[in-house]
């Protein structure tokens, strides 16, 4: 868990917005399935792990219900606009277009938030649930099923080269 977090920091830090951002929209139903007794996600987990961790640094603006209609409209449609959304789109100004932060408004219709707060919003609240989980018989059950990277490979596949699987 900890080696998709860091790929989404490291996104972050070589300006590969879309990238971070669309691993980062996954995060809270790859954590609610983890933590789930049939080890899969859906609309309820996500939006309880989202307003949990990640909605209280949003004073009401963002909460699961509307992230998880933004999450399927970037990673279903590429779009940042959903039919069912409390606004009519998310929108990010490029943290290296400015010197400006621009995050957490609500312009006319839209929500704007900064993409790197946003995704080291979610990184905080998956290391802070990852301390919760991580020695449950839950969590230990499903994250063996967690996709992961074998420095070594993995037997009895592929053995010697590293290998995500």
């Amino acid at each position: 868990m900890q080696n998709l977090l860091d790929q989404i920091q490291k996104g972050l830090e070589d300006d590969l917005y879309y990238l971070s951002l669309f691993a980062a929209l996954a995060i809270p139903d790859i954590c609610g399935a983890i933590d789930s007794e049939n080890g899969e996600a859906d609309f309820s987990k996500y939006k309880n792990w989202f307003d949990e961790y990640v909605a209280p640094k949003y004073s009401g603006s963002l909460v699961g219900e509307d992230c998880y209609r933004f999450r399927c409209s970037l990673l279903h449609q590429g779009s940042s606009q959903h039919p069912k959304s409390s606004y009519s789109r998310v929108l990010f100004v490029e943290p290296t277009a400015t010197t400006n932060v621009f995050h957490n408004n609500i312009m006319n219709d839209a929500l704007n938030i900064d993409v790197r707060i946003f995704c080291n919003d979610i990184i905080e609240g998956a290391k802070k649930w990852l301390q919760k989980v991580e020695n449950t018989d839950l969590y230990k059950q499903n994250y063996n099923k967690f996709m992961k990277r074998y420095p070594n490979g993995l037997k009895p596949y592929i053995v010697g080269v590293p290998v995500i699987g």
